[in-house]
């Protein structure tokens, strides 16, 4: 039998809530439990047309002129 590494997270009056331990660890768990992991695939992008918006903003100053000016508030 092979030693897990494990880490008990514990809530605000010490009581275990959770364990954890590391991938390589839950990897070799899983294969000796034969469970297969699902696939998690990323949620699609979806392609927006911006081109409506252009020219829909109108500036009172220039971006570099508005960042100095609020980078020298702090200053």
């Amino acid at each position: 039998m092979q030693t897990i590494r494990k880490q008990l997270v514990t809530n605000e009056e010490h009581r275990p809530i959770a364990v954890q331990i590391n991938y390589d660890d839950w990897l070799r768990i899983e294969q000796q439990l034969k469970i297969q992991t699902p696939v998690v695939q990323a949620p699609l992008i979806q392609e927006v047309d911006l081109s409506r918006y252009a020219g829909t903003v109108n500036l009172t100053e220039s971006p570099l002129d508005y960042q100095a000016r609020s980078r020298n508030e702090w200053s």
